[in-house]
């Protein structure tokens, strides 16, 4: 697994698709709940949370199946812990949900590369 972090509008998807040209990249959002389990690239995993969260998924656990079913994907994921707390409490659940999966998925890639103004810098390289 390879995870590219960064903040929003730093420019993760062109350094992803520029590192990998070879992968079949599918936007988060539009994923369905099993197709993330087969994808080879996934843009904006941040977004498949928000999604799965709005439709009552509770996701506990997630990290960890993502790694056990698809070892080999790529994935972006915006850094959105940054900043102040959200007052709504959705918000601060799905802020929260995101940072906690992130962070298990980081921890078994091979590889975390993070992008500033479309700069990638590797902060893991197992």
């Amino acid at each position: 697994m390879e995870l590219i972090i960064g903040g929003a509008f730093q420019g993760k998807s062109d350094y992803a698709k520029k590192q990998h040209p070879e992968i079949c990249w599918r936007e988060g959002r539009d994923l369905g709940a099993d197709e993330i389990f087969t994808a080879s690239g996934v843009l904006n995993l941040h977004e498949f949370i928000r999604k799965e969260m709005q439709a009552g998924q509770d996701l506990e656990g997630f990290g960890e199946e993502l790694i056990r079913r698809n070892p080999n994907l790529i994935l972006t994921s915006c850094e959105i812990g940054y900043g102040v707390v959200p007052v709504d409490a959705f918000d601060r659940a799905y802020r929260e949900k995101t940072g906690r999966i992130c962070t298990v998925l980081a921890s078994y890639s091979r590889k975390v590369t993070r992008v500033i103004c479309g700069i990638g810098t590797v902060i893991k390289d197992a």
